[in-house]
């Protein structure tokens, strides 16, 4: 596997690479991480199944686009590959901040700046992605709530149900979601998609986001995120609505918006997500959607 890695990195960055030292890295799937050197060039290795090839090249794809479109610090991307049984994606190695800093708002700016260009005139994405290790459509509509509807809600819904799990007829939920966004304007920002504290960080007092899920949407899905499970400095906030205010009724339109990753740990985790998931479903149907 590592002979295969070593040669890939070779070819991306012409030179003869091959690590000397190697260390595994925590992780929270069943991805392995590893910090891997020769003492002069350092990299980010991520492992997985060969089968998840796909999932690491949407990755590469995310992060070069963030990287083109965005003043965020986004890892350089050096290559992927895959060998007869395992895939893997070969990152620029970050040494990221450990202290707290009080630079929350050069994150907040970044983002607002990034979201205020609309480029992209529909919503969706040109390839299918992953969020986490979940499968992401994104066929491309002209309609927001149709798209956020169908290719969000829904198909979490159908994931769900293909386990045996139905919280709610999905059709009144996919038609509840419509009808509370239709008359929600919205102009297709690019997305990171997985916006929340444990895919960003600081390089030097620099904002970096990492892991993204890339697609172009309402850009309060973001926000949403961030709000989501742990929510970060108000410095943020403040600051990315001194750049591009949020929207008016945009805290109704969270609720809805958080579903969806909500939706994504209870089809990946189960668990206690179930529970809330549930919770949050008659929320929207019984209080939030009318």
């Amino acid at each position: 596997m590592w002979k295969t890695v070593n040669e890939h990195i070779s070819q991306a960055i012409n030179f003869d690479f091959k690590h000397t030292y190697k260390r595994q890295l925590q992780s929270t799937n069943t991805d392995k991480l590893f910090h891997i050197t020769n003492g002069t060039h350092n990299f980010f290795v991520k492992i997985a199944l060969k089968s998840e090839l796909e999932r690491l090249e949407s990755e590469f794809i995310g992060l070069k686009l963030l990287a083109q479109n965005s003043n965020f610090k986004v890892p350089e991307c050096i290559t992927t590959g895959a060998n007869i049984e395992f895939s893997f994606i070969v990152l620029q190695w970050l040494v990221l901040d450990k202290q707290p800093h009080n630079t929350w708002a050069t994150m907040g700016s970044s983002l607002a700046k990034m979201h205020q260009k609309h480029d992209q005139a529909m919503f969706g994405f040109d390839v299918d992605n992953y969020i986490a290790t979940t499968i992401q459509p994104n066929r491309w509509h002209k309609k927001w709530d149709v798209f956020y509807a169908e290719e969000r809600i829904g198909w979490q819904l159908q994931l769900l149900a293909e386990k045996g799990i139905n919280f709610i007829e999905p059709e009144r939920l996919i038609n509840a979601v419509k009808e509370q966004l239709h008359s929600h304007q919205v102009e297709p920002s690019l997305l990171h998609g997985d916006f929340w504290r444990g895919n960003m960080g600081f390089l030097k007092a620099e904002p970096t986001v990492f892991n993204p899920a890339c697609y172009y949407g309402d850009r309060e899905v973001d926000i949403a995120m961030s709000e989501l499970f742990a929510p970060l400095p108000k410095d943020f906030y403040s600051a990315y609505n001194q750049h591009y205010p949020l929207s008016q009724n945009y805290e109704k339109r969270k609720l809805i918006y958080q579903l969806y990753p909500i939706l994504n740990h209870a089809n990946i985790f189960a668990g206690h997500y179930l529970t809330e998931a549930k919770q949050h479903i008659e929320k929207l149907v019984f209080e939030g959607i009318k």
